[in-house]
């Protein structure tokens, strides 16, 4: 009875890494297809094909296509965001923080995967409420961590300026895909003056 159970138990956990795994490489697929062919021209059949799993497992794990798509991009956004948000939370100087985190958008073209798939998932949120409401979590979180560091470091203004310093972040990605020679090292100084605690130029 006992190896009836051990094997039973086995056969349990394979299937349940069978099933981690599915979802696993379901979402990386999805941030994939997102950013290469656009949030629209995702199909179940191609989703599945490139995760190289069968079709019926898309809608076995996920309640449908779109929630597949909406959890995909914000787990990629949420990536995205934590960095900068642990940096700002312990950073001694904001400006100086805000400063890093524009230049390292440098790596970013605007064209890239992550970008698009940024933009992509910008888009499919104004006509998908809940993923609308997703995004807009993620990033007053992200303004709120901004707007708590320049408030520690005496700025005046601090839910406005990083209000204006998060959309800036945002826009400076999507003119550099319009624009391959925009530097952000170039807005740096720009930017950290807005950080300062002194605030920008009244």
């Amino acid at each position: 009875m006992t190896k009836a159970n051990d094997q039973f138990n086995a056969a349990a956990r394979t299937a349940a890494e069978r099933g981690r795994d599915a979802r696993t490489r379901l979402l990386a697929a999805a941030g994939e297809l997102i950013a290469e062919l656009g949030w629209n021209a995702v199909s179940t059949r191609v989703l599945a094909d490139r995760a190289g799993v069968r079709s019926g497992l898309v809608h076995y794990h996920f309640d449908s296509l779109q929630a597949l798509l909406r959890q995909a991009s914000t787990e990629a956004m949420t990536r995205v965001l934590d960095q900068s948000t642990a940096a700002l939370s312990t950073a001694d100087d904001p400006a100086e923080a805000v400063e890093a985190t524009l230049a390292e958008l440098d790596r970013y073209t605007g064209t890239d995967p992550e970008s698009l798939l940024f933009i992509e998932a910008y888009l499919a949120a104004l006509r998908d409420p809940e993923l609308h409401q997703a995004i807009a979590r993620l990033f007053t979180g992200f303004r709120g961590a901004l707007a708590a560091a320049l408030e520690r470091a005496g700025h005046p203004d601090p839910d406005p300026a990083a209000a204006l310093l998060a959309a800036s972040f945002d826009g400076l990605v999507l003119h550099k895909g319009l624009d391959p020679e925009l530097s952000a090292s170039r807005l740096a100084p720009l930017v950290r003056h807005i950080a300062e605690p002194e605030g920008p130029a009244k």
